[in-house]
């Protein structure tokens, strides 16, 4: 239980998505103009990750994996006659699963919020190219996570982690529209040089034991 909450809040503070890797850079600029907007996609994007994360996991481990099929015959898994590795296939995979549920969060979104749909626009169908959603999913493969919890921890922390990120900017964007910012750095200018301080502050917690 202590290792799946150091994942958690790892993920969310030291190995932020945004402040940490800048995964996920292009909606982040586009959407954190306003926080009822930035709200909504962050949601998205956190549910998107927490379902195809351990999904993805489950696949990875029983199916993708050098010799996961040898539940199906001990000839196809490790130090078999036969065994099976079907990691190339991991990226078609992986974005397959992912291009599946945004798809149904899409189409949820039109069909309760659809205010909230026109704000996104194009930046909630390319949640499915997200590089946040599929660097979660890549993380989890190269970590090796021994249990599902600890990758579900991860998802839920990787997407919560986005979500702080993206609404801690849609906030001071929405303050600096009564600032007095230089022309040349309004819009995406300054957001690109708050983004690089606030990695700076969210560095603070790597020194933290967890």
């Amino acid at each position: 239980m202590e290792n799946i909450l150091s994942i958690f809040v790892k993920a969310i503070f030291v190995e932020n998505m945004v402040f940490a890797f800048f995964f996920g850079m292009c909606s982040y600029i586009a959407v954190s103009k306003s926080v009822k907007t930035a709200m909504g996609l962050g949601i998205a994007v956190t549910f998107v990750m927490v379902m195809t994360v351990p999904l993805n996991y489950l696949l990875n481990e029983y199916v993708l994996s050098p010799g996961a099929l040898g539940w199906v015959d001990p000839k196809y898994g490790v130090g078999g006659s036969q065994m099976i590795d079907l990691s190339f296939l991991s990226f078609i995979v992986f974005i397959a699963v992912i291009a599946s549920f945004v798809q149904l969060v899409e189409m949820v979104v039109e069909k309760f919020t659809p205010t909230l749909y026109n704000q996104l626009g194009i930046f909630l169908p390319l949640i499915a190219v997200n590089c946040a959603i599929m660097g979660g999913s890549l993380f989890m493969q190269e970590r090796d996570y021994a249990t599902l919890g600890e990758a579900s921890a991860f998802a839920l922390g990787s997407g919560i982690g986005w979500w702080l990120a993206i609404i801690l900017m849609a906030a001071i964007r929405e303050k600096l529209a009564y600032s007095n910012v230089p022309a040349p750095l309004r819009g995406a200018g300054i957001t690109f040089i708050l983004t690089g301080l606030m990695g700076i502050a969210f560095m603070t917690f790597l020194g933290i034991q967890l």
